[in-house]
């Protein structure tokens, strides 16, 4: 009985603090914004609706296969491509459907972040509420109409670490400079060396000379006493 009589304190000293708290409010001036007479103002990297950008799209389905709710559908075809000096035309695919199911979306942007070709990316518009759940399914036209709201991407930080893009095209414009910039020498011909002359043919030998090859016998040798 003693601790519950200890928390409880005086008699009447929660609605104290109630009224206190009700007085300080009251005193403070109102903060709540007039939506929808005054738009609010959203955070730079607010989620609100998804937007399409079809020319990027190359069909890979990283996006659906991703999605942990299964709200986007793909569908596509193939498409031969004739290209000048190839064997071969090649093969491309082209978007037919790409709906995605915001009655089932949870605003994740794991679409956004595995996407390798930058088709898709947030628009901070969120009216679109509907009065049919069906209404919720955004085609490709739709998605492609939020595109025009999509904000610019923002400044890179200097103190940052620049992109992999960027460091690879000044690695790319820094090679012909440097080999530009570089003196030519004139190129170093080889000396010539002269023909090495063929042996001299020695004349031939004589016969009955000496040492040519026909040994001389004296008289008598050879014959039979």
């Amino acid at each position: 009985m003693s601790e519950r009589s200890e928390s409880a304190g005086v008699p009447g000293s929660g609605l104290v603090k109630g009224l206190a708290v009700t007085l300080k409010t009251m005193t403070k001036r109102s903060t709540t914004q007039q939506y929808p007479d005054v738009a609010p103002d959203l955070p730079p990297r607010s989620r609100g609706v998804i937007a399409l950008m079809e020319e990027n799209c190359t069909v890979c389905m990283l996006c659906a296969r991703e999605c942990p709710d299964w709200c986007i559908y793909i569908d596509s075809h193939k498409e031969e491509v004739a290209v000048p000096g190839a064997a071969r035309p090649r093969q491309r695919n082209v978007l037919d459907r790409f709906d995605i199911d915001f009655s089932l979306c949870m605003y994740c942007g794991i679409c956004i972040e595995v996407c390798p070709f930058d088709a898709l990316y947030w628009s901070p518009e969120f009216e679109y509420s509907e009065y049919d759940i069906k209404d919720l399914l955004h085609d490709k036209e739709h998605l492609g109409e939020w595109m025009a709201t999509v904000p610019p991407p923002p400044a890179h930080d200097p103190q940052g670490e620049p992109a992999k893009e960027e460091t690879a095209a000044a690695r790319k414009a820094a090679v012909p400079a440097a080999s530009a910039a570089r003196p030519t020498a004139p190129p170093v011909r080889p000396e010539r060396r002269p023909a090495a002359r063929p042996p001299a043919a020695e004349p031939p030998a004589e016969p009955g000379a000496a040492g040519a090859g026909t040994p001389e016998t004296d008289a008598g040798e050879g014959t039979p006493a």
